[in-house]
């Protein structure tokens, strides 16, 4: 295996690095500063990051996470993703590479008809439009999502949908024209054929965003919403793929999906581990900087040591669905998206701890930071179920000898 950069990977890099630091990290606070002015129940996006979105189009930094659109193995965009999480509010979306469209996108460009990619993934692409993902379900543990109840009826030429999903990420932007749901079809199948899942415009009547979900305290400028159906019907032909393939299509999203997520993750601890530097050789206690109190090294150390091997896994993950698919990758996809949002969290913890009580403010982003990481361990399931796939697959050299 061979991580090292591409020189196409170079590039990208070098291209993104230089618009991170010279156009985008200086316009967080302008970000901050409109969202603060607007409310933050607000969710209108502020006007700097369409300015952004002009300029990454410019710059060749647009929808790199579509292989078959950017020709970048996702080993090559891994190392760029991991950029874009230094400001994660901010960069992967300035770019078109931002949760949940580019799950969509892959959704769309893999199994939709030529009339739902002409209709719903050129605009998106476009960056015209946003979508949001509708699966996880309050009234049932949506880590089984053979759980999931909202129902999908045939009923003519149309299918309607009821039921109540929550955590429906960026269904709050008033750009948000789509939504992708996941529904049960046909209860009397067998238990991974009875999902589906289908296009549902947001003005479809019947479809209501009840609230926008609070993550400790925070409200992200897209939302995350909790959004009812009742007798919400559209035609037929939003069906994706065909009935039964919900799990399928859930899976094919969710593998490249999480080499995202986790180098992104990996960028943001990267810029807690270097606001924790600076803290530490700027603020003096004891009469020496906190950089020469040996407590303070062991922080940093064991923040660079955790970093480095969280990288190098996710790069192998990478690597592997570049060369045996996701399905090949399984294991390896499971173990990143446990460890990458874990040790991201410790490098903001002990961030925040050399911070004092400045690091639990918002004049610096570490807190923020930390509700966002702490989502994540959430997010397209939770720790435990990804480590009873790594369980299984390790125990199943052994169990299936007795």
């Amino acid at each position: 295996m061979d991580f090292s950069p591409s020189p196409k990977a170079q590039d990208y890099v070098a291209r993104m690095t230089d618009f991170l630091e010279t156009r985008i990290v200086p316009a967080e606070k302008e970000y901050e500063e409109f969202r603060r002015a607007q409310g933050y129940g607000d969710n209108v996006v502020p006007p700097v990051v369409d300015k952004l979105k002009v300029e990454a189009r410019e710059r060749g930094l647009w929808n790199l996470f579509l292989p078959d659109v950017s020709g970048l193995t996702n080993v090559e965009y891994a190392q760029v993703a991991e950029i874009t999480g230094r400001s994660i509010h901010i960069a992967p979306e300035a770019i078109n590479c931002a949760a949940p469209d580019t799950g969509n996108m892959e959704v769309l460009h893999m199994f939709g008809t030529p009339e739902q990619k002409a209709q719903w993934l050129q605009p998106l692409l476009e960056g015209e439009i946003r979508s949001a993902f509708a699966m996880t379900e309050p009234d049932v543990a949506s880590s089984d999502a053979t759980n999931i109840a909202t129902s999908i009826t045939r009923d003519g030429d149309d299918y309607v949908i009821n039921g109540k999903k929550w955590w429906t990420s960026g269904a709050a932007d008033p750009r948000c024209k789509i939504l992708i749901v996941m529904g049960k079809t046909d209860v009397n199948e067998s238990v991974h054929r009875q999902q589906s899942m289908i296009l549902v415009p947001m003005d479809t009547p019947g479809v209501t965003v009840i609230r926008n979900l609070p993550v400790f305290g925070y409200q992200d400028q897209h939302g995350h919403c909790e959004v009812h159906f009742t007798d919400a019907r559209v035609p037929a032909s939003n069906l994706i793929a065909n009935e039964g393939d919900g799990f399928m299509i859930a899976q094919a999203r969710l593998g490249p999906g999480r080499i995202h997520h986790c180098m992104r993750s990996l960028g943001i601890a990267e810029r807690a581990l270097e606001l924790m530097c600076k803290r530490a050789a700027s603020r003096v206690a004891f009469g020496k900087e906190l950089a020469r109190q040996g407590v303070v090294q062991e922080q940093i150390a064991e923040s660079r040591m955790e970093i480095e091997q969280a990288r190098l896994l996710t790069l192998k993950a990478a690597w592997m669905i570049d060369n045996v698919g996701a399905r090949g990758a399984r294991t390896e996809i499971a173990a990143i998206k446990v460890i990458a949002p874990r040790i991201a969290l410790r490098v903001i913890d002990r961030a925040i701890q050399v911070h004092g009580g400045a690091g639990v403010s918002d004049d610096f982003p570490l807190a923020q930071m930390y509700a966002g990481m702490r989502t994540l361990r959430l997010a397209d399931g939770p720790d435990e179920v990804h480590v009873r796939t790594v369980a299984r697959v390790e125990l199943g050299k052994y169990l299936q000898r007795t």
